[in-house]
Protein backbone atom coordinates (compact mmCIF):
# COMPACT_ATOMS: atom_id res chain seq x y z
CA UNK A 1 0.00 0.00 0.00
CA UNK A 2 1.63 3.38 -1.31
CA UNK A 3 0.75 6.59 1.10
CA UNK A 4 0.61 9.29 -0.47
CA UNK A 5 1.60 12.79 1.18
CA UNK A 6 1.00 14.88 -1.41
CA UNK A 7 -0.12 14.60 -5.01
CA UNK A 8 -0.63 13.74 -7.72
CA UNK A 9 0.19 16.87 -8.98
CA UNK A 10 0.41 17.48 -13.14
CA UNK A 11 2.46 20.03 -14.84
CA UNK A 12 2.70 20.91 -18.51
CA UNK A 13 6.08 21.07 -19.94
CA UNK A 14 6.25 22.12 -23.05
CA UNK A 15 7.12 20.23 -26.89
CA UNK A 16 4.07 20.88 -28.20
CA UNK A 17 6.28 22.86 -31.02
CA UNK A 18 7.92 18.83 -31.77
CA UNK A 19 4.62 16.87 -31.12
CA UNK A 20 5.68 15.91 -27.78
CA UNK A 21 3.38 16.44 -24.82
CA UNK A 22 5.52 16.60 -22.05
CA UNK A 23 3.85 16.27 -18.74
CA UNK A 24 5.32 15.51 -15.01
CA UNK A 25 3.57 14.05 -12.30
CA UNK A 26 4.98 15.16 -8.55
CA UNK A 27 4.18 13.14 -5.17
CA UNK A 28 5.65 12.77 -1.97
CA UNK A 29 6.14 9.48 -0.43
CA UNK A 30 8.27 7.86 2.65
CA UNK A 31 12.29 8.74 1.90
CA UNK A 32 12.81 5.00 3.43
CA UNK A 33 10.44 3.16 1.60
CA UNK A 34 11.06 2.01 -2.11
CA UNK A 35 9.68 4.81 -4.75
CA UNK A 36 6.25 3.51 -6.28
CA UNK A 37 6.26 2.99 -9.99
CA UNK A 38 4.06 4.58 -12.50
CA UNK A 39 2.57 3.37 -15.66
CA UNK A 40 1.25 5.38 -18.46
CA UNK A 41 -0.96 3.86 -20.75
CA UNK A 42 0.05 0.72 -19.10
CA UNK A 43 3.66 1.05 -19.56
CA UNK A 44 6.22 1.64 -16.60
CA UNK A 45 7.59 5.31 -16.98
CA UNK A 46 11.29 5.67 -15.86
CA UNK A 47 12.49 6.30 -12.54
CA UNK A 48 11.82 9.58 -10.72
CA UNK A 49 13.82 12.47 -9.95
CA UNK A 50 14.09 13.58 -6.53
CA UNK A 51 13.44 17.17 -6.21
CA UNK A 52 13.75 17.33 -2.63
CA UNK A 53 14.10 15.36 0.58
CA UNK A 54 12.84 16.64 4.09
CA UNK A 55 11.79 15.04 7.16
CA UNK A 56 11.22 11.67 5.82
CA UNK A 57 9.51 12.76 3.23
CA UNK A 58 10.87 12.33 -0.69
CA UNK A 59 9.21 14.81 -3.13
CA UNK A 60 9.38 12.65 -6.22
CA UNK A 61 8.87 14.03 -10.60
CA UNK A 62 7.94 11.30 -12.65
CA UNK A 63 7.85 11.97 -16.52
CA UNK A 64 4.21 11.29 -18.22
CA UNK A 65 5.54 13.09 -21.44
CA UNK A 66 3.73 10.89 -24.33
CA UNK A 67 3.76 11.79 -28.24
CA UNK A 68 0.80 13.84 -29.72
CA UNK A 69 -1.44 11.98 -32.51
CA UNK A 70 -3.93 12.94 -35.29
CA UNK A 71 -6.65 12.94 -33.00
CA UNK A 72 -6.64 14.14 -29.17
CA UNK A 73 -6.75 11.23 -26.81
CA UNK A 74 -6.85 10.53 -23.11
CA UNK A 75 -4.01 9.37 -21.92
CA UNK A 76 -4.18 6.74 -18.26
CA UNK A 77 -1.60 6.88 -15.09
CA UNK A 78 -1.73 4.71 -12.46
CA UNK A 79 0.71 4.61 -9.15
CA UNK A 80 1.62 1.13 -8.19
CA UNK A 81 0.21 0.39 -4.45
CA UNK A 82 -2.77 2.66 -4.93
CA UNK A 83 -6.42 1.67 -6.32
CA UNK A 84 -6.94 4.51 -8.29
CA UNK A 85 -6.82 5.54 -12.33
CA UNK A 86 -6.29 9.20 -13.18
CA UNK A 87 -6.56 10.70 -16.49
CA UNK A 88 -5.38 13.62 -18.95
CA UNK A 89 -6.40 14.49 -22.52
CA UNK A 90 -3.84 15.43 -25.11
CA UNK A 91 -4.80 17.40 -27.80
CA UNK A 92 -4.07 16.55 -31.58
CA UNK A 93 -0.48 17.41 -32.81
CA UNK A 94 -0.77 20.99 -33.85
CA UNK A 95 -4.17 21.11 -32.53
CA UNK A 96 -4.90 24.49 -29.68
CA UNK A 97 -5.43 23.28 -26.28
CA UNK A 98 -8.30 23.80 -24.47
CA UNK A 99 -7.23 25.60 -21.13
CA UNK A 100 -8.73 26.92 -18.00
CA UNK A 101 -7.78 29.94 -16.24
CA UNK A 102 -8.39 30.25 -12.34
CA UNK A 103 -6.25 31.79 -9.27
CA UNK A 104 -6.48 32.75 -5.78
CA UNK A 105 -7.31 28.95 -4.48
CA UNK A 106 -7.18 29.64 -0.95
CA UNK A 107 -8.10 32.14 2.24
CA UNK A 108 -6.31 35.15 2.95
CA UNK A 109 -7.93 35.17 6.26
CA UNK A 110 -9.03 32.58 8.65
CA UNK A 111 -12.79 33.85 8.95
CA UNK A 112 -13.04 33.99 4.80
CA UNK A 113 -14.73 30.40 4.53
CA UNK A 114 -17.67 32.39 6.99
CA UNK A 115 -17.92 34.81 3.45
CA UNK A 116 -18.88 31.75 1.43
CA UNK A 117 -22.31 31.02 0.01
CA UNK A 118 -21.34 27.67 -0.72
CA UNK A 119 -18.94 25.23 0.77
CA UNK A 120 -15.33 26.08 -0.05
CA UNK A 121 -14.95 23.79 -2.90
CA UNK A 122 -18.13 24.89 -4.47
CA UNK A 123 -16.84 26.32 -7.28
CA UNK A 124 -13.87 23.47 -7.80
CA UNK A 125 -16.49 20.86 -7.62
CA UNK A 126 -18.39 23.13 -10.80
CA UNK A 127 -15.24 23.11 -13.24
CA UNK A 128 -14.23 19.34 -12.17
CA UNK A 129 -18.12 18.15 -13.64
CA UNK A 130 -17.46 20.47 -16.79
CA UNK A 131 -14.11 18.54 -16.71
CA UNK A 132 -15.24 15.27 -16.63
CA UNK A 133 -18.14 13.82 -16.82
CA UNK A 134 -17.60 10.31 -14.99
CA UNK A 135 -17.32 12.94 -11.47
CA UNK A 136 -20.75 13.88 -11.30
CA UNK A 137 -23.34 13.18 -9.18
CA UNK A 138 -26.19 11.09 -10.28
CA UNK A 139 -28.80 14.29 -9.96
CA UNK A 140 -26.44 16.30 -11.76
CA UNK A 141 -28.23 18.31 -14.60
CA UNK A 142 -26.68 20.31 -17.56
CA UNK A 143 -27.33 23.57 -18.57
CA UNK A 144 -27.32 24.76 -22.07
CA UNK A 145 -23.85 26.09 -22.35
CA UNK A 146 -22.71 22.66 -21.37
CA UNK A 147 -25.00 20.90 -23.27
CA UNK A 148 -22.51 22.08 -26.64
CA UNK A 149 -19.24 20.57 -24.90
CA UNK A 150 -21.41 16.98 -23.96
CA UNK A 151 -21.89 16.27 -28.33
CA UNK A 152 -18.19 18.00 -29.45
CA UNK A 153 -15.98 16.51 -26.02
CA UNK A 154 -17.56 14.13 -23.13
CA UNK A 155 -19.75 11.86 -25.72
CA UNK A 156 -16.19 10.81 -27.26
CA UNK A 157 -14.76 9.99 -23.94
CA UNK A 158 -12.35 12.98 -23.31
CA UNK A 159 -12.29 15.45 -20.70
CA UNK A 160 -12.99 19.14 -21.72
CA UNK A 161 -9.43 20.95 -20.56
CA UNK A 162 -6.08 20.04 -21.82
CA UNK A 163 -4.69 22.48 -19.85
CA UNK A 164 -5.31 24.45 -16.34
CA UNK A 165 -3.48 28.05 -16.14
CA UNK A 166 -3.02 28.92 -12.47
CA UNK A 167 -2.20 32.61 -12.34
CA UNK A 168 -1.56 33.55 -8.65
CA UNK A 169 -1.89 32.43 -5.24
CA UNK A 170 -2.10 28.74 -5.22
CA UNK A 171 -1.32 28.97 -1.90
CA UNK A 172 -2.14 31.36 1.06
CA UNK A 173 1.19 31.62 3.41
CA UNK A 174 -0.42 34.76 5.39
CA UNK A 175 -1.43 32.38 8.64
CA UNK A 176 2.60 32.11 9.19
CA UNK A 177 2.43 35.29 11.53
CA UNK A 178 0.22 33.77 13.76
CA UNK A 179 1.14 30.18 13.64
CA UNK A 180 4.68 30.72 14.23
CA UNK A 181 5.08 32.04 17.61
CA UNK A 182 8.16 33.75 17.20
CA UNK A 183 6.40 35.86 14.13
CA UNK A 184 3.83 36.57 15.73
CA UNK A 185 5.77 38.30 18.46
CA UNK A 186 7.58 40.00 16.26
CA UNK A 187 4.84 41.79 14.77
CA UNK A 188 4.55 43.69 17.87
CA UNK A 189 8.20 44.93 18.30
CA UNK A 190 8.48 48.32 17.56
CA UNK A 191 9.89 49.30 13.59
CA UNK A 192 13.32 49.61 14.39
CA UNK A 193 13.83 46.71 16.26
CA UNK A 194 11.41 44.36 13.02
CA UNK A 195 14.10 46.20 10.53
CA UNK A 196 17.33 44.58 12.27
CA UNK A 197 15.36 41.33 13.71
CA UNK A 198 17.87 38.87 13.59
CA UNK A 199 16.62 35.20 12.27
CA UNK A 200 17.93 32.47 14.39
CA UNK A 201 18.99 28.93 13.07
CA UNK A 202 15.82 27.60 15.29
CA UNK A 203 13.31 30.15 13.55
CA UNK A 204 15.08 29.28 10.21
CA UNK A 205 14.34 26.00 10.44
CA UNK A 206 10.98 26.53 11.72
CA UNK A 207 10.03 28.62 8.51
CA UNK A 208 11.66 25.67 6.47
CA UNK A 209 9.54 23.51 7.75
CA UNK A 210 6.43 25.72 7.54
CA UNK A 211 6.41 26.31 3.66
CA UNK A 212 7.30 23.22 2.77
CA UNK A 213 4.52 21.48 4.95
CA UNK A 214 1.93 24.27 4.27
CA UNK A 215 1.90 22.52 0.35
CA UNK A 216 1.34 19.41 1.76
CA UNK A 217 -1.42 20.48 4.29
CA UNK A 218 -3.20 22.60 1.75
CA UNK A 219 -2.47 20.53 -1.35
CA UNK A 220 -3.69 16.89 -0.28
CA UNK A 221 -5.30 18.22 2.79
CA UNK A 222 -6.99 15.61 5.63
CA UNK A 223 -10.41 15.54 4.62
CA UNK A 224 -9.73 14.74 0.97
CA UNK A 225 -10.89 11.49 0.44
CA UNK A 226 -8.01 8.86 0.14
CA UNK A 227 -7.18 7.90 -3.43
CA UNK A 228 -8.44 4.50 -4.51
CA UNK A 229 -11.55 4.96 -2.29
CA UNK A 230 -15.60 5.27 -3.56
CA UNK A 231 -15.51 8.73 -2.50
CA UNK A 232 -14.32 11.50 -4.54
CA UNK A 233 -13.39 14.82 -3.17
CA UNK A 234 -13.41 17.22 -6.29
CA UNK A 235 -11.24 19.99 -4.87
CA UNK A 236 -8.16 21.31 -6.21
CA UNK A 237 -6.41 18.17 -5.53
CA UNK A 238 -8.26 16.30 -7.79
CA UNK A 239 -8.01 18.95 -10.60
CA UNK A 240 -4.32 19.31 -10.42
CA UNK A 241 -4.23 15.18 -10.40
CA UNK A 242 -6.19 15.27 -13.60
CA UNK A 243 -5.66 18.70 -15.74
CA UNK A 244 -1.72 19.13 -16.62
CA UNK A 245 -0.80 22.18 -14.51
CA UNK A 246 1.13 25.70 -15.91
CA UNK A 247 1.45 27.91 -12.64
CA UNK A 248 2.65 31.44 -11.66
CA UNK A 249 3.33 32.99 -8.02
CA UNK A 250 1.90 35.94 -7.08
CA UNK A 251 2.13 37.22 -3.21
CA UNK A 252 0.35 34.99 -1.03
CA UNK A 253 2.56 31.98 -2.30
CA UNK A 254 4.94 33.96 -0.57
CA UNK A 255 2.99 36.45 2.11
CA UNK A 256 0.91 38.70 1.29
CA UNK A 257 1.37 42.00 -0.14
CA UNK A 258 5.23 40.67 -0.98
CA UNK A 259 7.07 43.55 -2.90
CA UNK A 260 4.82 46.21 -1.83
CA UNK A 261 6.11 46.53 1.38
CA UNK A 262 8.47 49.49 2.45
CA UNK A 263 11.89 48.82 0.86
CA UNK A 264 13.48 48.96 3.99
CA UNK A 265 11.03 46.16 5.30
CA UNK A 266 11.33 44.13 2.17
CA UNK A 267 15.30 43.98 2.43
CA UNK A 268 15.41 43.73 6.06
CA UNK A 269 16.65 40.39 7.58
CA UNK A 270 13.27 38.57 8.19
CA UNK A 271 11.32 39.22 4.94
CA UNK A 272 14.72 37.98 2.89
CA UNK A 273 14.38 34.47 4.90
CA UNK A 274 11.17 34.05 4.86
CA UNK A 275 11.65 34.88 0.51
CA UNK A 276 13.86 32.55 0.41
CA UNK A 277 12.05 29.94 1.69
CA UNK A 278 8.93 30.52 -0.51
CA UNK A 279 11.10 30.73 -3.50
CA UNK A 280 12.57 27.36 -2.59
CA UNK A 281 8.93 25.77 -2.00
CA UNK A 282 7.84 27.39 -5.12
CA UNK A 283 10.72 25.98 -7.34
CA UNK A 284 9.40 22.60 -6.47
CA UNK A 285 6.38 22.52 -5.39
CA UNK A 286 4.79 24.84 -8.42
CA UNK A 287 7.62 24.11 -10.60
CA UNK A 288 8.55 20.77 -10.14
CA UNK A 289 11.97 21.64 -10.47
CA UNK A 290 14.95 20.00 -7.93
CA UNK A 291 15.91 22.12 -4.86
CA UNK A 292 19.40 22.19 -4.92
CA UNK A 293 18.78 23.52 -8.63
CA UNK A 294 17.80 26.38 -7.50
CA UNK A 295 20.84 29.49 -7.81
CA UNK A 296 20.05 32.51 -5.20
CA UNK A 297 19.47 35.79 -5.92
CA UNK A 298 22.57 38.18 -5.84
CA UNK A 299 21.81 42.00 -6.72
CA UNK A 300 24.02 43.40 -8.80
CA UNK A 301 27.15 44.66 -7.18
CA UNK A 302 28.40 46.92 -9.99
CA UNK A 303 25.60 49.67 -10.03
CA UNK A 304 24.74 52.17 -7.78
CA UNK A 305 21.40 51.68 -6.86
CA UNK A 306 18.40 52.81 -4.72
CA UNK A 307 17.23 50.39 -2.01
CA UNK A 308 13.82 50.56 -3.29
CA UNK A 309 15.01 49.03 -7.08
CA UNK A 310 16.19 45.62 -6.45
CA UNK A 311 18.22 44.89 -9.68
CA UNK A 312 19.33 41.00 -9.39
CA UNK A 313 22.05 39.89 -11.36
CA UNK A 314 20.30 37.64 -14.39
CA UNK A 315 20.48 34.13 -14.43
CA UNK A 316 21.80 31.80 -17.36
CA UNK A 317 18.71 29.58 -16.85
CA UNK A 318 19.79 26.98 -19.89
CA UNK A 319 23.25 26.10 -18.15
CA UNK A 320 21.60 25.64 -14.77
CA UNK A 321 18.93 23.37 -16.20
CA UNK A 322 20.73 21.93 -19.11
CA UNK A 323 20.94 18.26 -17.17
CA UNK A 324 17.27 18.27 -16.58
CA UNK A 325 15.57 17.49 -19.95
CA UNK A 326 11.93 18.16 -18.42
CA UNK A 327 12.79 21.58 -17.52
CA UNK A 328 10.50 24.06 -17.94
CA UNK A 329 11.60 26.87 -21.02
CA UNK A 330 12.15 29.59 -18.69
CA UNK A 331 13.60 32.81 -20.29
CA UNK A 332 17.55 32.87 -20.46
CA UNK A 333 19.54 36.25 -18.33
CA UNK A 334 16.74 37.38 -15.58
CA UNK A 335 16.79 36.65 -12.33
CA UNK A 336 13.00 35.58 -12.13
CA UNK A 337 10.74 32.88 -13.50
CA UNK A 338 9.13 34.03 -16.92
CA UNK A 339 8.64 31.26 -19.41
CA UNK A 340 6.90 30.66 -22.32
CA UNK A 341 5.39 27.95 -24.33
CA UNK A 342 3.88 27.44 -28.04
CA UNK A 343 1.55 25.10 -28.27
CA UNK A 344 -0.14 25.11 -31.84
CA UNK A 345 -1.82 28.58 -32.77
CA UNK A 346 -1.37 29.70 -29.27
CA UNK A 347 1.84 31.33 -27.59
CA UNK A 348 1.20 31.94 -24.06
CA UNK A 349 3.92 33.81 -21.92
CA UNK A 350 3.56 33.95 -18.11
CA UNK A 351 5.27 36.91 -16.49
CA UNK A 352 6.57 36.75 -13.04
CA UNK A 353 5.86 39.48 -11.56
CA UNK A 354 7.16 38.79 -8.10
CA UNK A 355 10.59 38.13 -7.94
CA UNK A 356 11.64 41.78 -9.02
CA UNK A 357 8.42 43.67 -7.21
CA UNK A 358 9.39 46.73 -5.28
CA UNK A 359 6.88 50.31 -4.67
CA UNK A 360 8.52 51.42 -8.10
CA UNK A 361 9.32 48.31 -10.25
CA UNK A 362 7.42 45.17 -11.72
CA UNK A 363 10.14 43.43 -13.68
CA UNK A 364 13.62 44.51 -14.20
CA UNK A 365 16.03 45.68 -16.86
CA UNK A 366 16.91 42.28 -17.78
CA UNK A 367 13.44 40.38 -17.56
CA UNK A 368 12.06 43.37 -19.55
CA UNK A 369 14.78 42.47 -22.20
CA UNK A 370 14.70 38.53 -21.92
CA UNK A 371 11.03 39.21 -22.50
CA UNK A 372 11.28 41.36 -25.78
CA UNK A 373 13.58 38.81 -26.83
CA UNK A 374 11.13 36.10 -26.73
CA UNK A 375 8.26 38.18 -28.09
CA UNK A 376 10.39 39.24 -31.25
CA UNK A 377 12.17 35.41 -32.11
CA UNK A 378 10.38 32.59 -30.45
CA UNK A 379 6.50 33.16 -31.60
CA UNK A 380 6.26 31.34 -34.29
CA UNK A 381 4.92 32.47 -37.71
CA UNK A 382 1.02 30.69 -37.87
CA UNK A 383 -1.00 32.22 -40.62
CA UNK A 384 -2.85 35.01 -39.45
CA UNK A 385 -4.84 33.19 -36.74
CA UNK A 386 -2.69 32.98 -33.88
CA UNK A 387 -3.58 33.98 -30.54
CA UNK A 388 -0.44 35.40 -27.73
CA UNK A 389 -1.78 35.14 -24.55
CA UNK A 390 -0.03 37.35 -21.93
CA UNK A 391 -0.61 35.80 -18.55
CA UNK A 392 -0.42 38.73 -15.64
CA UNK A 393 -1.04 37.62 -11.90
CA UNK A 394 -2.16 41.22 -11.39
CA UNK A 395 -4.66 43.24 -13.98
CA UNK A 396 -3.14 45.86 -16.19
CA UNK A 397 -6.75 46.94 -16.61
CA UNK A 398 -9.03 48.03 -13.68
CA UNK A 399 -10.67 50.86 -12.33
CA UNK A 400 -7.93 53.08 -10.73
CA UNK A 401 -8.69 54.51 -7.66
CA UNK A 402 -6.70 57.51 -7.04
CA UNK A 403 -8.30 58.92 -4.42
CA UNK A 404 -6.97 55.95 -1.93
CA UNK A 405 -3.72 56.01 -3.45
CA UNK A 406 -3.24 59.54 -2.15
CA UNK A 407 -4.61 58.64 1.43
CA UNK A 408 -2.11 55.72 1.59
CA UNK A 409 0.80 57.75 0.62
CA UNK A 410 0.04 60.87 2.78
CA UNK A 411 -1.19 58.67 5.71
CA UNK A 412 2.31 56.22 5.45
CA UNK A 413 1.54 51.92 6.44
CA UNK A 414 4.30 49.38 7.29
CA UNK A 415 2.51 47.03 8.59
CA UNK A 416 2.16 43.27 7.46
CA UNK A 417 -1.58 42.81 8.02
CA UNK A 418 -2.36 45.85 6.48
CA UNK A 419 -3.30 43.89 3.23
CA UNK A 420 -5.26 46.96 2.06
CA UNK A 421 -2.22 49.05 1.54
CA UNK A 422 0.22 47.06 -0.14
CA UNK A 423 -3.09 45.63 -2.29
CA UNK A 424 -3.25 49.24 -4.06
CA UNK A 425 0.50 48.80 -4.61
CA UNK A 426 0.43 45.96 -6.08
CA UNK A 427 -1.52 47.07 -9.22
CA UNK A 428 -0.91 48.13 -12.52
CA UNK A 429 -2.48 51.07 -12.34
CA UNK A 430 -1.04 52.43 -9.23
CA UNK A 431 0.58 55.61 -10.67
CA UNK A 432 4.57 54.62 -9.18
CA UNK A 433 3.95 51.81 -11.63
CA UNK A 434 1.85 53.73 -14.77
CA UNK A 435 5.03 53.97 -16.68
CA UNK A 436 5.46 49.96 -16.79
CA UNK A 437 1.85 49.59 -17.79
CA UNK A 438 2.83 51.65 -20.76
CA UNK A 439 5.87 49.77 -21.77
CA UNK A 440 4.22 46.57 -21.59
CA UNK A 441 1.09 47.12 -23.26
CA UNK A 442 3.53 48.92 -26.19
CA UNK A 443 5.52 45.71 -26.32
CA UNK A 444 2.18 44.00 -26.42
CA UNK A 445 0.96 46.14 -29.62
CA UNK A 446 3.77 45.69 -31.28
CA UNK A 447 4.36 42.10 -31.37
CA UNK A 448 1.03 42.37 -32.43
CA UNK A 449 1.87 44.20 -35.18
CA UNK A 450 5.15 42.40 -36.00
CA UNK A 451 3.99 38.88 -35.66
CA UNK A 452 0.07 39.77 -37.17
CA UNK A 453 -1.99 37.99 -33.94
CA UNK A 454 -4.53 39.12 -31.19
CA UNK A 455 -3.01 39.31 -28.00
CA UNK A 456 -5.02 39.01 -24.79
CA UNK A 457 -4.19 39.40 -21.09
CA UNK A 458 -5.20 36.70 -18.52
CA UNK A 459 -5.05 38.10 -15.02
CA UNK A 460 -6.71 37.23 -11.66
CA UNK A 461 -5.89 38.76 -7.72
CA UNK A 462 -8.88 40.88 -7.46
CA UNK A 463 -11.50 38.42 -6.51
CA UNK A 464 -13.77 39.24 -9.20
CA UNK A 465 -14.60 38.70 -12.69
CA UNK A 466 -13.58 41.91 -15.30
CA UNK A 467 -13.42 42.13 -19.31
CA UNK A 468 -11.16 45.61 -20.18
CA UNK A 469 -10.00 46.49 -23.43
CA UNK A 470 -6.78 48.58 -23.98
CA UNK A 471 -7.30 50.85 -27.46
CA UNK A 472 -4.64 52.21 -30.30
CA UNK A 473 -6.82 55.63 -30.99
CA UNK A 474 -3.85 57.00 -33.69
CA UNK A 475 -4.45 54.07 -35.96
CA UNK A 476 -8.48 54.78 -37.93
CA UNK A 477 -8.35 50.52 -38.73
CA UNK A 478 -9.98 48.62 -36.41
CA UNK A 479 -8.30 45.17 -36.37
CA UNK A 480 -6.90 42.85 -33.74
CA UNK A 481 -3.79 44.78 -33.77
CA UNK A 482 -4.91 48.07 -32.63
CA UNK A 483 -6.66 46.80 -29.51
CA UNK A 484 -5.78 44.28 -26.62
CA UNK A 485 -7.87 42.42 -24.44
CA UNK A 486 -8.29 41.29 -21.03
CA UNK A 487 -9.78 38.52 -19.24
CA UNK A 488 -9.49 38.59 -15.41
CA UNK A 489 -11.00 35.43 -13.52
CA UNK A 490 -10.56 35.50 -9.20
CA UNK A 491 -11.28 33.42 -7.21
CA UNK A 492 -11.57 29.63 -7.33
CA UNK A 493 -12.04 29.64 -3.33
CA UNK A 494 -11.28 32.84 -1.69
CA UNK A 495 -14.60 34.85 -1.35
CA UNK A 496 -15.65 37.55 -3.54
CA UNK A 497 -16.61 41.01 -2.40
CA UNK A 498 -20.04 39.39 -0.04
CA UNK A 499 -19.54 41.80 2.72
CA UNK A 500 -21.49 44.95 3.15
CA UNK A 501 -18.29 47.06 3.16
CA UNK A 502 -16.82 44.77 0.43
CA UNK A 503 -20.26 45.46 -1.42
CA UNK A 504 -20.18 49.50 -1.14
CA UNK A 505 -16.56 49.17 -2.64
CA UNK A 506 -18.04 46.75 -5.46
CA UNK A 507 -20.04 49.55 -6.17
CA UNK A 508 -17.45 52.45 -6.11
CA UNK A 509 -15.36 50.02 -8.80
CA UNK A 510 -18.40 49.77 -10.67
CA UNK A 511 -18.76 54.33 -10.99
CA UNK A 512 -14.92 54.06 -11.57
CA UNK A 513 -15.34 51.38 -14.37
CA UNK A 514 -17.06 53.68 -16.37
CA UNK A 515 -14.65 56.24 -16.89
CA UNK A 516 -11.83 55.54 -19.61
CA UNK A 517 -8.06 55.35 -18.59
CA UNK A 518 -6.20 58.00 -20.81
CA UNK A 519 -3.29 55.98 -20.96
CA UNK A 520 -0.74 58.00 -23.09
CA UNK A 521 -1.44 60.56 -26.21
CA UNK A 522 -2.28 57.20 -28.58
CA UNK A 523 -3.56 54.53 -26.14
CA UNK A 524 -6.90 54.28 -24.03
CA UNK A 525 -8.04 51.18 -21.84
CA UNK A 526 -11.78 50.99 -20.53
CA UNK A 527 -13.67 48.61 -18.70
CA UNK A 528 -16.90 46.61 -21.11
CA UNK A 529 -19.59 45.67 -19.14
CA UNK A 530 -19.58 41.60 -18.19
CA UNK A 531 -20.69 39.86 -20.69
CA UNK A 532 -24.93 38.72 -19.87
CA UNK A 533 -24.56 41.34 -17.20
CA UNK A 534 -25.07 45.40 -16.36
CA UNK A 535 -22.09 45.90 -14.52
CA UNK A 536 -18.76 45.88 -15.03
CA UNK A 537 -17.18 44.13 -12.12
CA UNK A 538 -19.08 40.59 -11.15
CA UNK A 539 -18.41 39.98 -7.53
CA UNK A 540 -18.59 36.16 -7.64
CA UNK A 541 -16.20 33.12 -7.40
CA UNK A 542 -15.49 32.11 -10.82
CA UNK A 543 -13.35 30.39 -13.42
CA UNK A 544 -12.70 31.34 -16.83
CA UNK A 545 -12.49 28.70 -19.57
CA UNK A 546 -10.61 29.60 -23.20
CA UNK A 547 -11.35 27.51 -25.97
CA UNK A 548 -10.45 28.39 -29.93
CA UNK A 549 -12.34 27.02 -32.88
CA UNK A 550 -11.65 25.88 -35.90
CA UNK A 551 -12.69 27.84 -38.28
CA UNK A 552 -10.76 28.15 -41.40
CA UNK A 553 -11.27 31.94 -41.81
CA UNK A 554 -10.08 32.62 -38.74
CA UNK A 555 -10.26 31.17 -35.32
CA UNK A 556 -12.00 33.22 -32.44
CA UNK A 557 -11.30 32.66 -29.26
CA UNK A 558 -14.41 31.54 -27.42
CA UNK A 559 -13.88 32.97 -23.24
CA UNK A 560 -16.42 31.75 -21.29
CA UNK A 561 -17.00 32.55 -17.31
CA UNK A 562 -18.89 30.20 -14.91
CA UNK A 563 -19.37 32.87 -12.02
CA UNK A 564 -20.98 31.11 -8.70
CA UNK A 565 -24.62 32.21 -7.27
CA UNK A 566 -26.69 31.07 -4.55
CA UNK A 567 -28.35 28.23 -6.23
CA UNK A 568 -26.62 27.73 -9.66
CA UNK A 569 -23.91 28.78 -11.64
CA UNK A 570 -23.88 31.21 -14.53
CA UNK A 571 -22.11 31.49 -17.67
CA UNK A 572 -20.70 34.66 -19.71
CA UNK A 573 -19.52 34.24 -22.97
CA UNK A 574 -17.11 36.21 -25.11
CA UNK A 575 -16.06 35.42 -28.57
CA UNK A 576 -12.44 37.05 -29.79
CA UNK A 577 -11.60 37.32 -33.45
CA UNK A 578 -8.22 36.47 -34.62
CA UNK A 579 -6.55 38.53 -37.06
CA UNK A 580 -7.72 36.67 -40.25
CA UNK A 581 -11.00 37.48 -41.16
Amino acid sequence: MTKLYLGPVLSFRGGAEKGIWKVTALIAVDSHAPFPIITLDGKATSAPTILLEHRGKAFLRYDLSCKQQKEERKAEYRIAGIDEAWHFTVPARGDAPRMVYLSCNGFSDANGIRKLIKGENAVWEDLLCNHDKTVRPKDYRLDKEQLWHETHTHNKGLQRFHLMVMGGDQIYFDPIWEDIKLLKKWIGLPRKEQLKYTVSAALEKKIEDYYIDFYLNRWLPSNHAPWGSNKKTLDSAHGMARIPTIMMWDDHDIFDGWGSHSPEMQRSPLFQRLFYHARRAFWTFQMQQAADQLPELKLRSDLNMQIDDPIFEPIKWSDVLKSDKLALPLFDNQPGFSFGHNIGPVSLLVSDLRTERSHRQIMGPSTWKAMQKWLSSEIPAYPNDRHLLFVSSVPVMHPKLSLAEILMDNLGYDHVLDSSADDLKDHWTNDDHEGERKRLIENLFKTAQDKQLRVTVLSGDVHVAAWGVVNRTDLSNCDCTTQIQQLTSSAIVHPSLVSVMERLFCQMLNTLAKKKQKLDIHLEAEMMLFPGSNRYIMPARNWLALELDSNPNGRKLWASWRCETKDTFTNHLLAIDSLKR
